[in-house]
Parts: C-alpha cells; sequence; structure tokens
C-alpha cells in the first residue's frame, strides 16, 4: 500500500524507520563485498610485478627461493601449505568427530562439563602458545621418538622411505607443523559438530537405538547423515583456519626454501614464508611475498567454493 500524504504522523515515522533499517543493512552487506575486493585488488596490485616477471604460471610453479639472486619460485610454500592443511585434517576431523559423539552420546554427566570446558579453553589458546610448545615440547618428542626410530627402519625402502625418511632429525618439519595444526583446528571442528550432534531430535536415537542397533550403527547411519551439512561447514572452517595460520607454523615447520620428498622433513608455508621475510623485504622480493598472499587468498577462495559444492550435493541427495 502507498501511504499518501494524508497518512497519519505515526504511519510516514515507522516507514521512514523501515526504509532507513533497510539501507543500513544493504550498507552492511555492501562493506564486506567492498572490503573483499579491495583485499583481492590490493595484493593483486602489489603481486603484479611478480606475476609478471616470472608468469602467473611459472610463479606458481617455481621451485627456487633466492634472495641473492632474486629469483622467486611459490611452488614449495604452496605444497607446504596444502601437505600441512591435508596433515591437520587428517589427524584432527576423526579426532573431532570422536569428542563430539563422546560428549552428546557417551559421557556421563558429571564428566560432559569439564570436557566441553576444556574444548573451549583449547580454542582460546594464542597461537603463539601452540608454536613455542610445538617448538620446546613437541618437537623434541618427535625427534626422538619418531624420527630416529623410522629413520632405521625406512632406510633405503622405496617410496615409503623416500616419504617417512628424514635426513635431519630435528623435530622440526611440515609433519610437526601438521599435528600442531590439528590441535589448533579440532576444538572449532568438536564444538560445531557437537552443537549439531545436540540439536538431533532425540526420538531418532531412541528409535535407532529400539530396533537394536548399536551406538556405531546410530552414529553411523544415524547421526552423521543428519549433520552431514554441518559437519562439512566445521571441516571447511577448520581448513581455513589450517591454511591461514603463521606464527604457530613458523615455529615449528622449519623454514626451508625447499620442497623436499619427506613429510618429516623442514619446510615451509605461505604464511610462514611471509612471516619471515616480510619486514626485510622490498623491491621485486616484496612482490614476490604480497604475490604468495594472493594466491593463499585464491586457494581459501577455491576451499569455500568446494564447500558450497559439497553442501550442494548433500542436500540434492537428502
Amino acid at each position: 500500500m502507498v501511504l499518501s500524504s494524508s497518512a497519519p504522523p505515526g504511519r510516514r515515522s515507522h516507514a521512514l524507520f523501515d526504509r532507513t533499517f533497510r539501507f543500513l543493512c544493504l550498507a552492511s552487506a555492501a562493506t564486506v563485498l567492498v572490503v573483499l575486493f579491495g583485499i583481492l585488488g590490493s595484493i593483486a596490485y602489489g603481486g603484479w610485478p611478480a606475476f609478471q616477471e616470472f608468469g602467473l604460471w611459472g610463479f606458481v610453479s617455481g621451485t627456487r627461493w633466492n634472495v641473492a639472486a632474486d629469483v622467486y619460485g611459490a611452488w614449495p610454500a604452496v605444497a607446504g601449505t596444502l601437505i600441512c592443511a591435508l596433515i591437520a585434517l587428517v589427524l584432527g576431523v576423526p579426532i573431532s568427530l570422536g569428542i563430539a559423539v563422546f560428549l552428546t552420546q557417551l559421557s556421563p554427566k558429571w564428566l560432559k562439563g569439564p570436557i566441553s570446558t576444556c574444548v573451549e579453553l583449547l580454542a582460546a589458546v594464542p597461537s603463539i602458545i601452540f608454536g613455542m610448545w610445538g617448538l620446546f615440547v613437541l618437537a623434541p618428542l618427535v625427534a626422538a621418538y619418531l624420527q630416529v626410530p623410522l629413520n632405521s627402519l625406512v632406510e633405503g625402502v622405496p617410496v615409503v622411505g623416500t616419504i617417512l625418511y628424514s635426513a635431519v632429525p630435528s623435530g622440526t618439519g611440515i609433519f610437526t607443523a601438521g599435528v600442531i595444526l590439528a590441535l589448533m583446528i579440532i576444538p572449532f571442528i568438536a564444538s560445531i559438530t557437537r552443537d549439531m550432534l545436540d540439536q538431533i531430535p532425540a526420538i531418532l536415537r531412541e528409535s535407532a537405538y529400539g530396533m537394536g542397533c548399536t551406538t556405531w550403527e546410530v552414529v553411523r547411519h544415524v547421526l552423521v547423515p543428519q549433520t552431514a551439512v554441518a559437519l562439512v561447514g566445521a571441516v571447511m572452517l577448520g581448513l581455513g583456519r589450517a591454511l591461514g595460520e603463521t606464527m604457530a607454523v613458523t615455529f615449528v615447520v622449519g623454514n626451508a626454501n625447499r620442497l623436499s620428498a619427506s613429510i618429516l622433513d623442514p619446510g615451509s608455508t605461505i604464511a610462514s614464508r611471509i612471516a619471515n621475510e616480510y619486514n626485510e623485504a622490498s623491491g621485486l622480493q616484496l612482490s614476490a611475498l604480497i604475490a604468495l598472499g594472493c594466491i593463499l587468498f585464491v586457494v581459501t577462495f577455491a576451499v569455500l567454493i568446494v564447500a558450497r559444492l559439497l553442501v550442494a550435493r548433500i542436500n540434492r541427495t537428502q
């Protein structure tokens, strides 16, 4: 209904308030787009000299990072980022799902509160604390109880020896960084999954138990399908955290400007490379670091697209 000039003052004030509210909501949504495209545009502009010098594919696939020769290739850092994130997901997702299932299905009431609190406190630990703990506690344990015994077992073994043999068993490396990232993403994935499991109607679980299903069958055939969309979202949230983590990874990844075939050898990630070199960088090196940030942005955006496609596919099959 169109308000005429003879409409009561109260009606006109309500209409004005409604239009103002709509405008503010639209402005809030537009702010996100402006900031997003502003960030993308600025890092693309800053990294353009590196892309122009080496070519887009040449920069992404290049394996040399030599500051003295002013030659830069992103592939070791890109591969290190992806491998660390993959290790984090392989280790973190099953543990997170196990925590969520235990808290919602198996835990006694007196234990549920303390464990939930500990999970939430783990999410609040600063990343630099994870990095320090990884460097001073986890890395020596990995060196003494994983790398050294593995070296004596896999040395000279085809394929397995290449992947698991560490030339210098220092404890720092891609695998250690992946473990730290797994510990960092566990509370996020576990908390979201637990909340989604709590929202499933109790009658579904009770009906499954009434039909004689075991706890594993209830989880596998009732709970997980009901929370599949939320679980994908939680995993992608954890993956986004793992891809962009900086300080914790910088402490334990080894920061080697090369790509090793072994996951136990030192390496680097995009975030750790930028953190290590950005303060002293200038000229083409600075452009190369900004270009690395642009690549990380694109990788994160690709992960988001994959998550959307997975969610859409799950929704179609349900």
